[in-house]
């Protein structure tokens, strides 16, 4: 059911349709060395074949999986000789070229710059992680998207109504609803959505009148479960882990918990998750709720405790508990701050006073001397100076009036009063 030219593509509209820039540039044959870069099931390959059909060039296909150093050069060896010889330009597709190491790569680079081979490359992944930057310059990116429901419904009604390529002859009896239903599990791939079609269809015996009667529970057993599109080491895995944190940070409780089911039934490891809570309790809620980093930690201890799957009660009521806490990046903006102010200053040294005079020299040498201990005055406060002369009057930690955090900023304030009252009275 591959479609050969644009006029029997479905979807990708922002790219091929009417005066859209990717079909203009087909069109003119001035497409030059691309990256189609989208889902699954998209149309990534057939879009590269109508490409080079539309220019008339040779189509030579890799897999990034199976192929080496070796194959490339013997490729680009014969594109030259071809526009050398006849002007017969060459394109090279390259399925998963995220697969393909800094060498492969590097390999194609002269040959693109000089215009020897038409480089296409297609990957789910995101390339300006997985594409070294060189080749990555040269090159144009096309993002597709992932096929709409109706996309879906439209290739799907072609491949039962299509008596050449398609599965016509099998005599099918499908109704809507149970289209839409694979549609709607597809997840906007196009192959995931035929091949679930087509496997339906072969496993199904026709009845009395020659009609194979597909139903939705005949879809259920031929899917038995429905997979979750996910790469722990791709962009799928750090775009999840985000809307996680965002959603946390944003104290929307539901979403919180779909991200985590989602990365959880991925199987996304769970000690992860629970480390990014621990971070995410003193990054966005901090002093506001301090009780919100001894739950992320346990929550972690129970995993290890527990195992999996036992162990997602543990993550989901983490979840709920950092969601719905009090927020606040003040601890977050605090730390930035001072270390921002170390490599501005450098390491100053520590006052005298506060050093601990461990040794004889030491002392002599005024380690420790004149230091004030807390605890002998009343309040447990005494003025004195705790940080080095250059950074007196800087400021890192400024409380928000959320959660307990509103607590703190009290507490300092009264601190802050009580040593103004014993710098005017001179009183230690």
């Amino acid at each position: 059911m591959r479609p050969v030219d644009l006029d029997e593509f479905v979807g990708q509209k922002h790219l091929l349709g009417e005066n859209n820039i990717l079909r203009k540039a087909i069109n003119e044959n001035s497409v030059g060395s691309i990256i189609l870069w989208g889902p699954p099931g998209s149309g990534k390959t057939t879009l590269a074949k109508i490409i080079c059909k539309r220019t008339d060039s040779l189509f030579v296909e890799y897999s990034a999986v199976t192929s080496g150093i070796k194959e490339i050069k013997e490729v680009i060896k014969k594109a030259k000789y071809l526009l050398e010889s006849k002007g017969k330009k060459t394109v090279i597709f390259i399925d998963e070229i995220h697969r393909f190491n800094k060498a492969q790569q590097d390999a194609f680079l002269p040959y693109v710059e000089k215009g020897i081979i038409t480089l296409i490359g297609a990957t789910t992944e995101n390339p300006s992680f997985e594409v070294i930057a060189p080749l990555l310059s040269r090159m144009r990116i096309y993002t597709l998207k992932p096929l709409s429901k109706s996309e879906i419904l439209e290739i799907l009604k072609k491949a039962i109504n299509d008596s050449e390529k398609g599965i016509a002859k099998l005599n099918l009896q499908i109704d809507d609803n149970t289209l839409s239903y694979i549609a709607s599990l597809s997840n906007g791939d196009a192959r995931m959505a035929l091949n679930t079609l087509e496997a339906a269809a072969l496993s199904e015996k026709p009845d009395k009148d020659g009609k194979r009667i597909i139903s939705q529970a005949l879809i259920k057993e031929v899917l038995q479960s429905k997979s979750i599109v996910y790469d722990k080491d791709g962009e799928e895995h750090y775009n999840l882990i985000s809307a996680f944190h965002k959603s946390l940070r944003g104290s929307d409780v539901n979403a919180s918990l779909y991200w985590l089911a989602r990365m959880l039934e991925a199987g996304e490891d769970p000690l992860y998750i629970a480390r990014r809570m621990v971070r995410f309790a003193s990054e966005d809620i901090g002093n506001a709720d301090p009780q919100a980093l001894t739950v992320a930690l346990n929550s972690k201890s129970a995993v290890e405790f527990i195992g999996m799957p036992e162990g997602d009660l543990a993550l989901a009521q983490a979840a709920i508990y950092l969601a719905t806490a009090p927020k606040s990046n003040a601890t977050y903006k605090a730390y930035l701050s001072a270390k921002e102010k170390v490599k501005e200053k450098g390491y100053l040294p520590v006052p005298l006073h506060l050093r601990n005079p461990v040794t004889d020299i030491m002392r002599k040498e005024g380690y420790g001397s004149g230091y004030k201990y807390p605890h002998n005055y009343k309040n447990a406060i005494v003025n004195q100076k705790y940080i080095p002369e250059e950074l007196e009057g800087e400021n890192f930690y400024i409380p928000s009036n959320r959660g307990f955090e509103k607590t703190i900023a009290e507490r300092i304030s009264y601190w802050k009063k009580k040593l103004k009252e014993m710098n005017k009275g001179n009183n230690d």
